[in-house]
């Protein structure tokens, strides 16, 4: 081995170790980093060394390059239009093959073919506000997670009018994608927050329990309304809430609530207002927690719970015949519960 060799492969042996030892040297601290993606907030508290925003920015990115029905390149808008030469990405095959597994679950509840009828009722990527029942029942031949499969990369639809929605997923998913990035970096204490989909992990400055607040259920179209219903301590999970208080219009004196029954073709209608579903992942919380609101049926919603592997946990918010808001939490829920 020539000597110059040796001179290149001892520089960087000594670059590597004082690297180390400068981390070493650093005192962890709490960073806290928050903007905007996907049409909502992002804010993400990590104990680390260093700000790594860039990398969690990177990795946010590339989940919307995937799901974002938004961005007209991505690769779920490219299915959309049929592009037969578009092939399924990790992000999308991860998230594709977890709905089709709670689609299964809840009996259809939660279907990522949901979206011409999302559509249709004035809530989706390409919104319309005029309707009939001819039409929505028109469009519901076109809904069915058991229509379309993947295969080999490719998605196959029996309908080509078939359109996805991961809307009720891909939030939930960045979540978990943005919670690998800390842990790959060797980050033990977290919280990741992407419109209220949260994953979290450790605990927090104060060395306790993540402290988690549960909104109250009160119409709020302006979504500045913060009131909490219930706060409950966590650690190393993943949480989801659904409900019809914040995105919702009004139509002949009638609301019309964003979550839409693929099995009906029509908005939900019934006293669950809120759902806050606990799970190993927030992909699954997210999911879970947008069929749930769809089923809106306590004794419905525990059948689902009561079987769910791996174990998933409910809070629930309902409104009884006075108005007045009712909490029902699954066994497993309680333990997270906090003294008012």
């Amino acid at each position: 081995m020539n000597t110059a060799f040796r001179l290149t492969r001892f520089s960087l042996f000594v670059l590597i170790v004082l690297s180390t030892m400068s981390c070493r040297n650093q005192q962890k601290q709490f960073f806290i980093n928050e903007g905007l993606v996907y049409g909502t907030y992002y804010r993400i508290t990590y104990e680390h060394y260093q700000d790594i925003e860039v990398d969690i920015k990177e990795a946010m990115a590339k989940v919307g390059t995937s799901l974002s029905t938004f961005d007209s390149l991505s690769v779920i808008s490219r299915i959309n239009r049929n592009d037969s030469t578009v092939v399924a990405d990790t992000y999308f095959t991860e998230v594709f093959t977890t709905a089709q597994q709670v689609s299964t679950h809840t009996g259809g509840a939660f279907d990522i073919t949901v979206a011409p009828l999302v559509n249709a009722w004035g809530f989706g990527f390409d919104p319309q506000h005029e309707r009939t029942a001819i039409l929505i029942d028109s469009i519901k031949q076109w809904v069915g997670y058991n229509t379309i499969s993947l295969q080999n990369g490719k998605i196959l639809k029996q309908h080509p009018q078939t359109q996805l929605d991961a809307s009720a997923i891909a939030k939930g998913y960045a979540c978990d994608v943005v919670a690998q990035v800390l842990r790959e970096a060797g980050i033990e204490n977290f919280l990741v927050d992407i419109g209220g989909e949260l994953v979290v992990k450790g605990h927090n400055k104060r060395n306790t329990d993540w402290q988690v607040g549960i909104n109250k259920a009160i119409d709020d179209a302006t979504q500045q309304n913060q009131e909490i219903q219930q706060i409950i301590s966590v650690t190393d999970v993943a949480i989801a809430t659904s409900g019809n208080y914040r995105q919702f219009y009004y139509e002949n004196n009638k609301k019309i609530a964003h979550t839409i029954d693929p099995r009906t073709g029509y908005p939900t209608n019934h006293s669950l207002l809120s759902i806050t579903v606990i799970a190993p992942t927030c992909m699954l919380a997210d999911a879970y927690a947008t069929a749930f609101m769809v089923m809106g049926n306590w004794e419905e919603i525990m059948k689902v719970v009561n079987n769910a592997v791996p174990p998933i946990a409910v809070f629930c918010i309902f409104e009884d015949t006075t108005g007045k808001h009712i909490e029902m939490a699954s066994p497993g829920f309680e333990q997270y519960l906090q003294e008012k």
